[in-house]
């Protein structure tokens, strides 16, 4: 057993005999996201025991590294307010926000009522902005200095604000209106002669958010120009903030899972840790629709039954048309989907995407086809002709749905809708259709 693990093991031993000072002996030498892995696995009523009585710099990092399935909120809502506003003072604004953000507003104005008057007043203008955006993301714990400025004296500022933020990364430059003019490496500043003014040495920004660019945009800038933290600005270019790549770390895994989840066909707003009820209720609605597109593929079906009726081995044929129809598309849609995630989708270049989905499903759908056609031609007893019909019917498939694949979700973009929202079904409706389409179809000229 790893000594971490050891660890672990102690704290829920701890936890199971009520023994909170030697459990806030260990957690207080541990990382906060390990401490709260053992908090979450505790029944409730512990759970909620431990947070009134481990000390709030425990707790507060704790709640702060829960994940969001966990409902840390919940802990903080069952607190008397005066307990629960300790604990929020305890962390960075940009946490306090999310946590306080989680909460009913009855529970976050009567929480929030007894937090210091000037971190309420930080929260509260966090809390302003939308949960997705720059905004929602940042801190408003920056270290900046004036352009104006010697490097003796920035030296200084910065010594005196470091005593009130933990962690920064960069150091800003503004000017006398708090407007971002640069960026200040700790490099250049230390071996600059004390009298150097400061805009001489400071740098351009190398990226800049504004406080209502969507999460996923922040999250392309930070890992484009390999930079620590972003600052963000207002409407008059006015520094208010800074995210910061940790915080990017978790909007990747949440729009990540959020896609993972559409892509499936579940609606993107479920949580990982949603009770069964809640599943379904918003599941079914997919299910729903999924069966409506089914429902047209059965029509085209009934459309050819005399066929299949004649041919009865057409029936043995049509799932693996299908099948591999949607395999196409689905390939196709996944890396198309893809592409559009990581911004590499320019104007005007969609045309050519779907044409190399299309080129892909030609040459695949060929060297499928004519696989198919030769099983189906020797295996079922109906020769060549029903060979060819495969292998010509397998052939448009495959082509219609690396077209379709790629094609959908970049209209969906241009749109303005979510392409993982919708693409997946519409593109399994299509390719069902049309692979029974082609193959049916072809059988009633080629052989009836």
């Amino acid at each position: 057993m790893t000594d971490l693990a050891a660890l672990h093991e102690e704290l829920r031993r701890l936890a199971a005999i009520g023994d909170i000072r030697g459990f806030a002996e260990i957690a207080r030498d541990m990382h906060p996201s390990d401490v709260s892995d053992v908090l979450a696995g505790l029944e409730e009523e512990d759970r909620i025991r431990f947070v009134e009585r481990l000390p709030p710099e425990i707790v507060s990092e704790a709640l702060a590294e829960m994940e969001e399935e966990e409902h840390p909120e919940e802990l903080l809502a069952a607190l008397i307010p005066a307990r629960a506003a300790d604990i929020l003072e305890e962390l960075e604004d940009d946490d306090a926000a999310d946590l306080v953000g989680e909460l009913s507003p009855e529970d976050a104005a009567r929480i929030l009522s007894d937090v210091d008057v000037e971190e309420r007043a930080d929260i509260v203008r966090l809390l302003r902005y939308e949960e997705d955006t720059a905004g929602g993301r940042m801190t408003s714990a920056v270290v900046a200095v004036r352009e104006d400025g010697t490097a003796a004296e920035a030296i200084e500022e910065i010594r005196r604000q470091a005593e009130e933020i933990e962690d920064f990364y960069q150091v800003y430059c503004c000017d006398d209106q708090r407007r971002l003019v640069g960026v200040l490496a700790l490099q250049r500043l230390v071996i600059a002669r004390p009298s150097t003014a400061v805009r001489e040495i400071m740098e351009p920004p190398p990226a800049v958010a504004t406080v209502d660019m969507d999460q996923e945009e922040v999250a392309r800038l930070l890992a484009r120009y390999n930079v620590p933290s972003i600052p963000v600005i207002d409407g008059d270019r006015r520094l208010i903030g800074r995210v910061t790549f940790d915080d990017v770390i978790d909007v990747v895994e949440a729009e990540q899972t959020e896609d993972l989840l559409r892509f499936g066909g579940v609606g993107g707003e479920e949580a990982l840790g949603d009770k069964w009820h809640e599943a379904v209720r918003r599941r079914l609605p997919w299910l729903y629709l999924n069966l409506m597109t089914a429902l047209l593929a059965a029509a085209v079906v009934v459309f050819f039954e005399d066929t299949i009726s004649q041919i009865v081995a057409l029936a043995a044929v049509m799932p693996v048309v299908a099948g591999l129809g949607g395999s196409a598309g689905t390939q196709a849609l996944a890396v198309t989907i893809r592409r559009i995630a990581l911004g590499m989708t320019p104007a005007g270049s969609g045309l050519r995407l779907v044409a190399r989905e299309l080129v892909v499903g030609l040459v695949n759908g060929f060297a499928v086809g004519v696989v198919v056609g030769v099983v189906a031609a020797v295996g079922l007893g109906h020769g060549w002709p029903l060979g060819m019909v495969v292998t010509l019917a397998m052939w448009g498939a495959l082509m219609v749905a690396a077209t379709v694949g790629a094609a959908v979700p970049l209209a969906l973009e241009r749109l303005g809708v979510d392409p993982a929202v919708a693409s997946s079904g519409f593109v399994t409706a299509v390719t069902d259709i049309a692979g029974f389409f082609l193959l049916l179809g072809l059988a009633a000229w080629v052989l009836l």
